[in-house]
């Protein structure tokens, strides 16, 4: 994740950034869901049946603890399909591990959203775009004004709420509407979504942005985040799956303070760009690790094996923990790799078949890809 609200000000005020202090892990807890989304990775419906049960998953976060895990993010599936995910999220308080819950909101009601709240860290909830727009991806007339909803009913509890979004071409036109819903409603926080090709983002690859769609998108979003600091409005933006915004991010940060261009730099070159397989993991819902949701490739089974044992390396989590990575492509001869570290490994494979291949999505330009600092 690209947290570019949090950069502009650590670095303008020359405060300490918030630094992910230890590993995240996205963790699918259920395969089902009330919904069919075009652009779900996990394949999920309502006749799923859980593979995982309490006490195995109890086993595995102290072994995630020991192993450096500081931070699960709970997501599906719908995870609040799961009669015992409350009992999890509280075990996971009790040990020290933090908790964010990602949700359709479906499930979101006054007489339940204050313990949602009160149990998890931070509550993410998707929307897609417009009414329209949102109840043709998640494939249910009506989702729209109840997911709407559930975020305006956590929103009201004062709690840190956020609104997710993933871009493709059928929802990019929604993207400024996202953002006049944010500041209509003062959501604390909106998380764009490049898509990753995997599961049925793999099936819908053609729904993806054009690299020139990709490059306007990002710099209205920079405009946002600029515009909010500025202005003093609590909004944070935070982009994921293409940390090559943080190139483009450096840049525009540039033109407002160029003095604190190096320092900036210097910045984004510490928090690494791609995470997967270091910093970041995923397990699913039949205890598979992998080094992020959309990974190809497996790295153990909890159910297998502990996973301490599993996350402490091997031949690929090694390649994927170098920084830079060895990327071939426009990769090998970028000078801004350091930032980036090659970007998604999952969209590499799947249009190539080689997961060291250059990201097929990266929409720098030769001139964006040079360091003047070298």
């Amino acid at each position: 994740m690209f947290r570019l609200s949090n950069l502009i000000a650590s670095v303008v005020e020359n405060k300490p950034e918030r630094v992910l202090n230890g590993s995240i892990a996205i963790w699918n807890f259920t395969n089902r869901c009330n919904l069919s989304c075009l652009h779900c990775y996990s394949k999920s419906d309502l006749d799923a049946v859980d593979t995982l049960s309490t006490e195995q998953i109890k086993k595995t976060i102290l072994e995630m603890k020991e192993s450096g895990v500081k931070f699960i993010i709970f997501s599906g599936g719908e995870p609040l399909t799961r009669k015992d995910l409350f009992e999890i999220a509280d075990f996971c308080k009790e040990n020290g591990v933090i908790t964010y819950l990602s949700s359709n909101g479906l499930y979101f009601t006054k007489s339940n959203v204050q313990r949602i709240v009160d149990t998890f860290n931070y509550v993410g909830i998707s929307i897609d775009g417009d009414e329209a727009t949102h109840d043709y991806f998640r494939g249910l007339k009506g989702a729209f004004k109840e997911t709407l909803k559930a975020v305006l009913l956590a929103n009201e509890t004062g709690a840190k709420v956020g609104i997710r979004f993933t871009m493709t071409k059928d929802t990019i036109g929604s993207l400024e509407y996202i953002f006049d819903l944010v500041e209509k409603h003062n959501i604390p926080k909106i998380y764009i979504s490049h898509l990753v090709y995997s599961g049925r983002g793999l099936d819908n690859l053609k729904m993806d942005l054009s690299k020139e769609q990709r490059r306007v998108a990002v710099a209205f979003i920079l405009e946002k985040a600029f515009e909010y600091y500025k202005s003093g409005r609590e909004i944070e933006i935070v982009t994921g799956n293409m940390e090559q915004d943080a190139v483009l991010f450096l840049n525009r940060f540039a033109q407002e303070y160029p003095a604190l261009k190096e320092t900036m730099r210097e910045r984004l070159v510490t928090w690494g760009g791609n995470s997967a397989g270091r910093k970041l993991l995923n397990i699913n819902s039949e205890g598979f690790v992998r080094p992020d949701p959309f990974f190809p490739l497996t790295v153990g089974n909890i159910i297998e094996k502990d996973f301490g044992a599993i996350w402490q390396g091997g031949e690929l989590l090694d390649q994927l923990r170098m920084h830079p990575r060895k990327i071939s492509g426009i990769c090998a001869e970028c000078e801004q790799i350091d930032i980036c570290n090659g970007g998604s490994r999952a969209r590499a494979y799947a249009i190539t078949g080689d997961l060291w291949s250059e990201d097929p999505s990266c929409y720098l330009t030769q001139e964006e890809r040079r360091n003047n600092y070298k």
